[in-house]
């Protein structure tokens, strides 16, 4: 059902490439009954503004104007490109253990639990709610290896509003026997139920979810269910890829313990047809050259999760996010919400920067720090690239899905965020939310023009 259209009024921020922020002090953007960026005046005041108003090509009855209160300001919605839906509840346990412990002792017995579909309706609405709260606008979202499970956790982002890839978990071995597929042929089957069914889904004011391909990683999957779903990838070109890459030394050397006849996990992934341009690989903290070279030609993205890679795996792991960025290779962030302690992008905006001056005293200054304007567009567009939605949102272009948050930093709406002086410039405001603010600052939150928290 199409929505009223809308039009914002106030200060607008985004990235428009990683080294720049656009810093606007008064726009006015359109929003059409679809929830597309129909218009965008930078820079009015209150004559233009007034003028740009009544330019619009919309019918004065159907337009709703907000005004943005002083000390609110618009940002793209973040972006979260890794995330555990299941793990949800356990956000927070057995964090300074290697990374396969880890998931024998707390991952898969919770994940397990998921084969029953009223625990999973209950944790994944706390989930989907929680996530836009923080302002997580989009998420690609691992689902456990249930269909049904799955099923609802893709219902529930579409009734909710977030813009998401959801995935059923494929694990065929190295599990506990009460936490793996039934069989191979059983694994790909439910997966294209879970695509038919996504793709079957109505969509409320257009398509939010959609199916994301998700081998877990090559430890829980034999060579046959990697040859199936690389079969499903290059007969679905829309679908999305997902899987964990490159992660800790425990990882990588049982990875190639299992696959003997590769030396690396690009070449792996490669030979059963899950990396190109619609690949998402999380971590990817140890990285040789030829690695690197490899996902830049295959024009792969990489989700930077600094936060777990400092608290699960074994070890301080700073992923060398200069050296992707350096070649063009697409970054985005990911919360990896149960391998760390936070779910918030505000928290992993930080610790990647955090992380990124780790490893420029690692890399003896070759690879510099991150600058608030990075780890900003990471959030934003650098996440949408990596989710392939990089020509839908991320930034405010006419054309793009209206998904945005409105901050608020004075008054009620301050929290414990740094208080705003009067001479405080727009800049200094914005640099004051990400370095201190939190879910409280994050007033409304909109997703293809939708509100999907806060009020009018």
């Amino acid at each position: 059902m199409a929505q009223p259209s809308k039009a914002f009024l106030g200060p607008m921020i985004h990235s428009p490439s990683p080294s720049k922020l656009e810093i606007i002090p008064l726009a006015l953007v359109s929003v059409d009954s679809n929830g597309k960026i129909a218009g965008l005046v930078k820079n009015v005041n209150a004559q233009s503004a007034q003028d740009a108003l009544q330019a619009l090509d919309f019918p004065p009855d159907l337009i709703t104007v907000e005004k943005l209160a002083p000390g609110q300001f618009l940002i793209p919605g973040f972006v979260d490109t890794h995330n555990h839906a299941p793990q949800w509840a356990q956000r927070g346990l057995g964090q300074g253990m290697q990374i396969l412990d880890w998931l024998d002792a707390i991952t898969f017995p919770n994940e397990a639990r998921f084969r029953d579909p009223d625990y999973a309706r209950r944790v994944y609405a706390s989930c989907v709610d929680g996530f836009l709260r923080q302002g997580v606008t989009t998420a690609s979202y691992y689902g456990s290896i249930h269909g049904e499970a799955t099923k609802i956790l893709a219902d529930l982002c579409q009734e909710k509003g977030q813009r998401a890839l959801v995935g059923k978990c494929n694990m065929s071995r190295n599990a506990p026997d009460y936490y793996l597929d039934a069989s191979v042929e059983e694994s790909l089957r439910v997966t294209e139920d879970c695509i038919a069914h996504i793709r079957s889904m109505e969509p409320a004011g257009g398509r939010v979810v959609q199916h994301v391909l998700t081998p877990r990683f090559a430890i829980s999957c034999g060579p046959d269910l990697l040859q199936g779903l690389g079969e499903l990838a290059r007969q679905n070109p829309d679908l999305p890829i997902q899987t964990h890459f490159n992660e800790a030394e425990q990882e990588i050397k049982a990875t190639l313990a299992l696959f003997p006849q590769f030396i690396n996990e690009a070449d792996l992934y490669e030979h059963y047809g899950l990396l190109g341009p619609r690949s998402i690989l999380a971590h990817c903290c140890h990285m040789t050259e030829y690695e690197l070279d490899r996902l830049r030609a295959l024009e792969c993205g990489v989700a930077h999760c600094p936060v777990s890679n400092m608290t699960v795996g074994g070890g301080f792991m700073a992923a060398p996010v200069r050296a992707f960025l350096r070649r063009g290779i697409k970054v985005g962030l990911g919360t990896d919400s149960g391998g760390g302690f936070s779910s918030s992008i505000l928290d992993a905006m930080r610790q990647a920067m955090i992380a990124s001056h780790a490893r420029e005293v690692m890399s003896e200054g070759q690879d510099k720090g991150l600058s608030t304007e990075e780890v900003f567009y990471l959030a934003t567009l650098g996440g949408a690239q990596v989710c392939g939605l990089g020509d839908k949102v991320g930034s405010f272009e006419v054309g793009k899905a209206f998904d945005a948050l409105v901050v608020g930093t004075r008054g009620a709406e301050q929290g414990i965020m740094t208080m705003v002086e009067e001479d405080d410039s727009l800049r200094t405001v914005f640099d004051k939310f990400i370095m201190t603010g939190d879910d409280r600052n994050i007033v409304q939150v909109y997703v293809q023009g939708r509100l999907v928290k806060g009020a009018l």
